[in-house]
C-alpha cells in the first residue's frame, strides 16, 4: 500500500465552490487548515482526501463523503469547505473536537468495496488519533464497520457493534429545540401550535421533524422530490399539505421555513418573497452565497444558522467514544435551544446577522479552550 502523503499548514489554496457557501468557510484563496491528507492504493481504486481544520478542541471530528468528484481539485475545494464547516460545527455544539472532514472520489455505488474502505481505514489510522470518522453522503453505518476492522478513530457504528445507529433521531430533535428557541426570540413563546411550518424535504430527518411538529400542534405543509417520502409521512398525518416543489412551498403563507434537503435552499429570489418570519431547519449550507444573510436579516426574517441546529447528528456520534448512552446525547442535543438563543441575542446586541454572531461565538471558544493547551500538565499529563 501506498504510504500516506500529509500537507501541512495549506495556505492560498484556490477556493473553488462546488456548492453552496458556509458561514465559517475561508474566503477565496486562503485557508488555515492544520493538515491535508492525499491518500492513494492502486489495488483497491482509493483516492481519498482528508482535511483537519482545526484540533484547538480536540480530535477533529467530521463524516466521510463518497462522491464521484469531476476533479481533484473540486475534491479537494470540498474537503476544505466541510471541515473548516464542522470546527464551527462543534464547537458550537459545546464538543471536545476540531473540524475534520474526509472525501474519498468515486462513484460509491460502483468503487465501494470492503479492501477499499479498509485501505481507508488503515490511512485514517496512520494520523494517530488526529482525525475520527463518521457516516456522510455516501457512506452507512455498515461502512464504518469495516473501516473500524483497521481503525479505532471511527464513530457511527451500527448498534450492533456498540454504535449509535441513525443519528437522524436526535438531528431532528436538535432542529426542533433550536425552531423552538427562535420562536421564542421572534414571538415571545416557545409554542408552536397553530403555526404553519413548511419543511423543504422529508427524508430522514425531515420525516422526523414532521412527527415533532405535529406533536406539537403545528400545521404542516410538504415537498420532496420523492413521492413515495410524501405518501410516507401523509400516511401517518393525513392533515400535512403537500405542494409541488420549494418554489410552491416558498409561495404558501408561511411563519416558518425548515430547509431539510440539499443546500442553496436560501437564494436571493428566495429571500425577497418568502412570507416566513423564520428559517430553521436540518439541511447543511442552506445559505446560495454570502450575502443572502444579511438580505434575510434586512426583512425581518429570522435566520436559525444550520450549522447551530442541526449539530444533534454530530453531538450523536461524538457520544459513542465515550460507549453511546442515549439519554446522554439527548440531553447534550437539547442544550441546542441554549446555543440558539444565544447566538440570536447576540446578533441583536452586535447588531449582525445570526451567522455573524454564530461565528464569534465558535471563534470565542475554539480562542478560549484551545489558549488551555498552553499550560503545561508535566510529564504524566497530556496536551
Amino acid at each position: 500500500m501506498r504510504r500516506v502523503a500529509t500537507v501541512t499548514n495549506v495556505f492560498a489554496m484556490p477556493h473553488r465552490d462546488n456548492g453552496p457557501v458556509t458561514p465559517g468557510t475561508p474566503s477565496a484563496g486562503r485557508t488555515d487548515h492544520e493538515q491535508v491528507v492525499f491518500c492513494q492504493d492502486h489495488q483497491t481504486g482509493l483516492k481519498a482526501i482528508i482535511g483537519i481544520y482545526s484540533t484547538v478542541l480536540g480530535p477533529a471530528l467530521g463524516g466521510t463523503r463518497f462522491y464521484p468528484y469531476g476533479s481533484e481539485d473540486e475534491a479537494l475545494a470540498d474537503v476544505l469547505r466541510l471541515s473548516t464547516a464542522m470546527a464551527y460545527k462543534n464547537a458550537l455544539a459545546g464538543l471536545d473536537h476540531g473540524g475534520g472532514k474526509a472525501v474519498i472520489i468515486g462513484d460509491p455505488a460502483r468503487i465501494k468495496t470492503e479492501p477499499l474502505l479498509r485501505a481507508y481505514g488503515r490511512f485514517v489510522a496512520s494520523l494517530g488519533g488526529r482525525y475520527v470518522t463518521a457516516c456522510d453522503v455516501g457512506t452507512r453505518s455498515e461502512d464504518m464497520d469495516i473501516i473500524a476492522r483497521e481503525c479505532r478513530y471511527v464513530t457511527g457504528r451500527t448498534t450492533a457493534n456498540g454504535g449509535a445507529g441513525d443519528s437522524s433521531v436526535l438531528t431532528a430533535v436538535g432542529v426542533m429545540h433550536g425552531m423552538r428557541a427562535a420562536a421564542e426570540h421572534a414571538w415571545g413563546s416557545t409554542s408552536l401550535s397553530g403555526r404553519t411550518v413548511g419543511v423543504e424535504g422529508v427524508g430522514k430527518v425531515g420525516d422526523r421533524l414532521v412527527d415533532h411538529l405535529i406533536e406539537a400542534g403545528a400545521e404542516v405543509v410538504i415537498c420532496d422530490v420523492s413521492t413515495a417520502a410524501i405518501e410516507a409521512v401523509r400516511a401517518r398525518h393525513p392533515e400535512v399539505r403537500a405542494v409541488a416543489g420549494v418554489e410552491a412551498l416558498v409561495a404558501e403563507k408561511l411563519d416558518i421555513l425548515a430547509p431539510c434537503a440539499l443546500g442553496g435552499t436560501l437564494t436571493e429570489h428566495v429571500a425577497d418573497t418568502l412570507t416566513a418570519r423564520i428559517v430553521c431547519g436540518a439541511a447543511n449550507n442552506q445559505l446560495a452565497h454570502h450575502g443572502i444573510e444579511k438580505l434575510l436579516a434586512d426583512r425581518g426574517i429570522l435566520y436559525a444558522p444550520d450549522y447551530v441546529v442541526n449539530s444533534g447528528g454530530v453531538i450523536q456520534v461524538a457520544d459513542e467514544l465515550a460507549g453511546f448512552d442515549f439519554d446522554r446525547a439527548r440531553a447534550a442535543t437539547e442544550q441546542i435551544f441554549t446555543t440558539t438563543a444565544r447566538v440570536l441575542a447576540i446578533a441583536d446586541a452586535d447588531g449582525v446577522p445570526p451567522s455573524v454572531a454564530a461565528d464569534r461565538l465558535a471563534e470565542r471558544r475554539m480562542a478560549d479552550v484551545g489558549r488551555l493547551r498552553g499550560i503545561w500538565l508535566g510529564t504524566m499529563g497530556s496536551a
